[in-house]
């Protein structure tokens, strides 16, 4: 029996491109282990960026939206990236509106070439309520996938709660990338049986795995004596980096490297410095994965500090590369670290992750245990959930024969 093929467009403004090739990874990431596993899934991608007309760098950020190619080809697939206008801090309600403008005009010019079966729309607001509107017009069916501050955050807003009211009843399905997710959205109204926990998986061939001999040496030829603690992400107060600067001063012989760049360089430098710990303090600024992986390998631990995650895959990398983690305990990170792991959950404060630290470092962790826990979140279950999701839906055809 032959298998139908499937037509797909993935909507979201959180995927990379060639200005910002880390931007939104993981939904790459998803995609791309997704069309691997399933040769019958034929997708494009319409990934909206801000509108803005300067490419000197003395715009910071912004700048790298002016460079973004209009079409490109990333890892095989073809990416659209129609701009959209953002109203600096008046803009949250009027983002979605103009984001259904941008992604309208693309998805009418693909739909004179080509049917599109389904929208697998990533983020709920603004995109969400966008492709909501979008797919609507054009009769399409699509789906949403909770990523964190989407549900966990935005919803707070009497506004914008409404305006994704109308998303959370016409999906086709939902999904969310941990339990705590999908608990949110219950509690906001939506079924059960409308959300699926689809987890991000783990590279298991990119993040490969240090042994404790092996890490000993990684250590050794970075020159670091000391015990070796890592952590990466934005750099932006939800991160925590600050949190962790904080705790070295209750920390003998750690040193602490942070991955990452953002608006908040010279700020943490500042909290180093005040705390008397900037010679223990190391900024590399933006890195790529295999780089991190090698940085990972050498770590005696990862350091998560967030008031709000969904899914930090970065758990699930430091853990592949037989890293044990410190994380505080919000939302989906409490499902990633179990005890089988190894790692703590800390409270959100300088002195917890100063224990938790403590904890991880002065106990013996065999590093190739960590890497077997972090074995069992492959992309290959979240493939399938995906598959049957996108299959139950259905083409145009099957949806017309249904309501005869």
């Amino acid at each position: 029996m032959q298998t139908k093929t499937i037509n797909m467009v993935t909507i979201s403004s959180l995927f990379p491109n060639k200005n910002d090739p880390k931007h939104g990874i993981f939904v790459k990431t998803r995609l791309k282990h997704y069309l691997a596993a399933y040769p019958n899934v034929q997708a494009v991608v319409i990934a909206p960026v801000p509108w803005f007309p300067f490419k000197h760098n003395v715009f910071g950020e912004y700048a790298k939206y002016a460079g973004v190619p209009d079409k490109e080809v990333i890892d095989g697939m073809t990416v659209f990236h129609p701009r959209y206008l953002v109203v600096p801090k008046i803009g949250m309600y009027l983002t979605p509106r103009m984001m259904r403008w941008a992604i309208q005009s693309v998805l009418r010019k693909l739909l004179k070439t080509q049917t599109v079966d389904v929208i697998d729309g990533h983020y709920f607001y603004p995109d969400g309520v966008a492709i909501c509107q979008v797919a609507e017009e054009f009769n399409i069916p699509f789906t949403c996938t909770a990523r964190g501050t989407d549900i966990n955050l935005i919803p707070q807003y009497p506004k914008a709660l409404k305006m994704l009211q109308p998303v959370f009843r016409k999906a086709a399905h939902m999904m969310a990338v941990c339990q705590a997710l999908k608990d949110e959205m219950i509690t906001l109204g939506v079924p059960d049986e409308r959300v699926t926990v689809l987890r991000n998986g783990v590279d298991l061939k990119l993040f490969s795995p240090s042994d404790n001999a092996q890490q000993a040496v990684l250590k050794s030829q970075k020159q670091i004596n000391d015990k070796l603690v890592l952590s990466v992400g934005w750099l932006i107060e939800r991160k925590g980096h600050h949190l962790i600067i904080e705790a070295l001063q209750h920390l003998d012989n750690v040193r602490l490297v942070i991955a990452g760049d953002g608006p908040e360089l010279a700020k943490l430098k500042q909290v180093a410095a005040r705390f008397g710990v900037a010679e223990r303090v190391k900024f590399l600024g933006s890195v790529d994965q295999p780089t991190l992986n090698q940085w990972m390998m050498a770590a005696d631990a990862l350091v998560l500090a967030s008031s709000r995650e969904g899914w930090a895959n970065v758990l699930l990398e430091a853990m592949a590369s037989g890293t044990p983690v410190v994380a505080t305990k919000v939302w989906g990170t409490p499902e990633v670290v179990q005890p089988a792991s190894q790692g703590v959950l800390v409270e959100r404060t300088a002195d917890d992750i100063a224990r938790g630290i403590t904890h991880i470092v002065s106990s013996d962790i065999d590093r190739r245990a960590v890497r077997k826990y972090a074995e069992q979140f492959s992309w290959q279950d979240t493939c399938t959930g995906m598959h049957k999701i996108f299959s139950a839906i259905g083409s145009p055809k099957d949806r017309d024969e249904s309501k005869q």
